[in-house]
């Protein structure tokens, strides 16, 4: 797999060069009286790999929705690239696989021609220029060979490769990954994580929601630590030290050397 670099095509309103990709100032988030978000405030920056990560219940997805611009806090203020999310057209977002129908008889091409959607236009017709684009999209993440497959005939690599697809074609800046590797085997999960390195070499910045707490710590230039509140966000060594761990997850962690195992189905009310 290879994903060249291209200079970014900005879609939507214009970025600013000195504004942050995303600032959250004073954000809580609630769902009836239930809050998943309590007053967070923090910054993050272009061109960076940023691992999320706490318990279940951490409030990890509901903190995309805000990225991507589906939901807005109940107090405070979000930004990005210094102006109101939803503005934006450069933000592709992958939810988590069980949110997605799989069933639904789509061929791969018709994914990935899903992100030129915001480029051409509501009930227009896709262009050569926009065919072409799908198709080095997919030739980038090695899935030229799936292109008139159903999606849900894929394997769950596979599949999460053609997202990626669609957010090329998208011609993103920012990709938000919903655990991205749950349910794949590990050779699947390091395919994966190393197309990764390759979109973030092309510039792109990536955020993803996971578990896996060793992994984070590997393969990511910066952790955020989660449990509605934000525990910590820097550097994995600086963010995943035993007291923030035990912050966000209580006694429900377990550590063997240098492995971390988290019980990911605590409560995350301590």
């Amino acid at each position: 797999m290879s994903v060249s670099s291209a200079p970014p095509t900005i879609i939507g309103v214009p970025h600013p060069p000195s504004a942050p990709l995303f600032a959250a100032a004073g954000v809580t988030v609630n769902y009836g009286e239930t809050v998943a978000l309590h007053k967070l405030t923090f910054t993050l920056h272009t061109g960076q790999q940023i691992a999320v990560v706490g318990p279940n219940g951490a409030g990890k997805s509901t903190l995309f929705k805000l990225i991507v611009g589906e939901l807005k806090p109940t107090h405070g203020t979000v930004a990005l690239y210094g102006t109101e999310p939803e503005q934006h057209l450069c933000v592709a977002y992958v939810p988590q696989r069980k949110e997605i129908d799989w069933r639904f008889p789509v061929t791969v091409r018709d994914v990935v021609m899903m992100g030129r959607v915001g480029r051409i236009g509501l009930f227009r017709w896709a262009k050569a220029h926009d065919h072409a684009i799908v198709q080095t999209s997919l030739e980038r993440v090695n899935a030229e060979h799936l292109a008139d497959k159903q999606i849900g005939a894929l394997s769950g690599g596979q599949q999460q490769r053609v997202f990626i697809a669609r957010a090329l074609a998208q011609e993103a800046e920012l990709i938000l990954l919903d655990e991205p590797l749950s349910g794949l085997d590990t050779p699947s999960q390091e395919q994966f994580l190393t197309l990764l390195d390759e979109v973030a070499a092309a510039g792109i910045t990536t955020i993803v929601a996971t578990h896996d707490l060793n992994m984070a710590a590997r393969r990511f230039d910066q952790v955020m630590l989660l449990n509605t509140r934000l525990i910590a966000l820097g550097e994995p060594a600086a963010v995943l030290t035993p007291r923030h761990l035990a912050d966000a997850y209580g006694s429900h962690l377990h550590a063997s050397g240098d492995v971390i195992v988290a019980d990911t189905h605590c409560d995350h009310h301590h």
